[in-house]
């Protein structure tokens, strides 16, 4: 399949968690969030990790250097998703084919299920693909849209979304493998014009589908992988789900 690079979204400001604390610093089980991500990205790409740093840079960096060897690119003002991801691409290997896109703030996504979504992309001959799960109660999520041929034609914010497509639970988890060179020219194209001013990752989705890209999904088996954390009773959900996970291996 040939090896992907990662790019790791970890510069957010955290506000939520309502702490002194980088968001991506705070532990569970003893070990910074970020560790578990930085761990799983290493075994998928190897030194190809690109972690983007902003809130707290120097703290998160320390951290992350005295446990893991990997590529920093700090971005410098908190301009959302997309900008975060933009700052990345100067690091990313010429080799690279394939660039996987993570958040640091999902700490429980395994080693197999960034495979099988890498997987599918190559299999599927994909532009873009993002991985998805179907929820029960998908309020406050972004929505993927999908054609009446069922290519992903979009995401919507919860903010932004119908009645009709808040009934979707079909969600985006901000998980995503790209075609390098479609990356790059995509991220050049996002704009900022939404009620944040903000560049959002997510308009790649859209802009690829409507100028003709490969746009797929691939809707992963278990919705607790992909539990993020913005606050600190999150926090405590994934610190039992692992529990739970280990005790069932056990």
């Amino acid at each position: 399949m040939g090896k992907p690079a990662i790019v790791i979204l970890a510069a957010g400001m955290g506000k939520r968690m309502k702490s002194e604390k980088a968001k991506v610093l705070h532990e569970i089980f003893g070990k910074p969030m970020i560790m578990y991500v930085v761990e799983m990205a290493k075994r998928v790409a190897g030194n190809d990790v690109v972690l983007v740093i902003g809130n707290q840079a120097d703290k998160v960096r320390k951290v992350v250097s005295e446990n893991a060897n990997v590529i920093f690119a700090l971005q410098k003002d908190q301009l959302g998703t997309g900008h975060a991801a933009s700052c990345a691409l100067p690091y990313l290997p010429d080799h690279t084919k394939e660039v996987i896109i993570l958040c640091g703030d999902v700490p429980l996504l395994t080693f197999e299920t960034v495979m099988r979504l890498l997987k599918d992309h190559i299999i599927a001959k994909r532009d873009i693909s993002l991985l998805a799960v179907t929820i029960d109660n998908p309020k406050g999520y972004g929505r993927v849209l999908f054609d009446e041929k069922m290519n992903v034609s979009g995401i919507v914010e919860e903010a932004d979304a119908s009645a009709k497509q808040k009934s979707i639970k079909t969600i985006n988890t901000g998980i995503y493998c790209v075609k390098k060179e479609i990356l790059i020219d995509s991220l050049k194209k996002i704009k900022s014009d939404n009620v944040q001013g903000e560049f959002y990752l997510t308009d790649i989705v859209e802009l690829g589908y409507r100028e003709g890209k490969v746009v797929g999904v691939l809707i992963g088996d278990d919705s607790e992988e992909t539990v993020g954390v913005n606050t600190i009773h999150d926090l405590m959900t994934v610190e039992n789900i692992l529990h739970n996970r280990v005790r069932n291996k056990s």
